[in-house]
């Protein structure tokens, strides 16, 4: 733990409840970095939960200390973990933000759960960063008490670095690289559903022609096309005597026959 963390937990720990009672919008005192050794703490001594006196030991911390419940607060601001009566559960984001797989889209999604940094980002993006003392004024303006302003910008920009909204420009807020803006659970969730596959095509109908028939009927030429007299008379014999094969006829002297007739009258 770096000292300028220690005596950021030391003071806040010491702060009246009231002092931050005056924000009206959420955030951590605390950087993302810190919210994350929790997530971490659960994960190494209960896997998905966890209860405080064993996180705190794994942090070498005091479970009833002050420091120690502004960590566990910190990583609830954050959306890593769900806080009930000294047990403490991973969310679903948390459980993304401690596998290496999934960590840096999680980053970047816990980020954005913060109200302030949120705000923050969006009028921000693509801009060079502003001064502190304007960054502050931003924050005030956003909805943090003046007493507070100064510590929330100090978690806000160590937060962005951590989540990798510094990596493209070291005064310019973006998205890391690859991620364009997309969150972990759209991108790469362990458990995002798949969309179905379509369902398969109905199988052809069954064939209704005969064989015989169908191969006739493949020989006629195409609409509009030329189709000699001979030709035509050859089709309609085929196709007598494939009737012939096909079909029985009631006992009687009779045969189809196909003659041409030429214009002047002779066959």
């Amino acid at each position: 733990m770096s000292e300028d963390t220690q005596a950021v937990e030391t003071d806040a720990a010491k702060k009246p409840e009231q002092a931050r009672g005056r924000s009206t919008i959420e955030f951590p005192y605390l950087d993302l970095s810190n919210a994350m050794e929790v997530a971490h703490a659960v994960k190494a001594v209960g896997g998905t939960s966890a209860d405080w006196p064993q996180i705190a030991i794994k942090l070498s911390m005091k479970a009833d200390g002050g420091a120690f419940r502004l960590r566990i607060l910190t990583s609830r601001v954050f959306g890593i973990v769900d806080n009930n009566r000294g047990h403490v559960e991973l969310t679903d984001l948390g459980i993304r933000i401690v596998d290496p797989q999934y960590e840096r889209a999680a980053k970047v999604e816990a980020f954005m759960r913060v109200p302030l940094f949120k705000a923050l980002y969006d009028k921000l993006v693509g801009q060079t960063l502003p001064p502190p003392q304007a960054l502050e004024r931003m924050a005030e303006q956003a909805g943090v008490a003046p007493k507070q302003k100064d510590r929330a910008r100090q978690s806000f920009i160590r937060s962005a670095k951590q989540a990798g909204m510094f990596d493209m420009s070291p005064d310019r807020l973006a998205m890391p690289p690859g991620l364009n803006g997309q969150s972990s659970t759209a991108k790469a969730a362990p458990d995002t559903a798949m969309a179905p596959p379509p369902p398969p095509s109905p199988p052809p109908p069954p064939e209704t022609l005969h064989p015989f028939v169908k191969g006739l009927l493949d020989k006629l030429p195409a609409p509009d096309a030329e189709w000699a007299i001979k030709d035509r008379a050859k089709w309609l014999t085929t196709a007598a005597n494939i009737f012939d094969l096909m079909y029985s006829a009631p006992s009687e002297a009779a045969t189809i026959e196909i003659t041409v007739k030429q214009s002047g009258g002779s066959s």
